[in-house]
């Protein structure tokens, strides 16, 4: 007759508690996996979103540039027609070239620009400088010609 040895039933047989980790483990894993894929979908639908987002960004960015590009081959010819421009810089070389191109005395210079010809000349020399106002006569008189000048002086005359 054969003995089987006399073992106790923890040897054979598998413990309870290693059984339900194992399955805790793999149903953990089992939807793990299934977010996890959602997740990537969501994921990869956000990138591509996000490209697109970059593309219109650049060109966007690209069509404002050339917009900026065109305003300011326009802008000088704009501020050239304003003659209210707060950015106008004197110069008291560039008031001696106008009144030299012009052929006006400082006298009659400065009838145009509705100041003295003392005031006139001190400016050329540098020994004063003109008010704002003042500079913004005399911007407005840049754009003349001798004619214009002239008859400008006749009809104050």
């Amino acid at each position: 007759m054969l003995l089987l040895p006399l073992t106790t039933g923890s040897q054979n047989m598998p413990n309870i508690g290693s059984v339900l980790k194992d399955e805790i483990v793999r149903l953990a894993r089992k939807e793990m996996k299934a977010n996890l894929e959602a997740l990537k979908k969501s994921s990869t639908g956000y990138r591509r979103e996000i490209a697109e987002l970059k593309r219109q960004v650049a060109q966007l960015s690209r069509a404002s540039a050339k917009q900026e590009k065109q305003q300011a081959r326009s802008a000088p010819a704009a501020e050239a027609d304003s003659d209210t421009g707060s950015n106008v810089r004197f110069s008291a070389k560039g008031l001696k070239t106008l009144r030299a191109r012009l052929d006006l005395s400082a006298e009659a210079f400065g009838k145009l620009a509705g100041v003295s010809g003392q005031s006139v000349y001190n400016w050329e020399r540098g020994t004063t400088t003109p008010r704002r106002e003042q500079v913004q006569a005399l911007a407005a008189l840049r754009g003349l010609g001798k004619r214009e000048a002239m008859a400008r002086l006749e009809a104050e005359g």
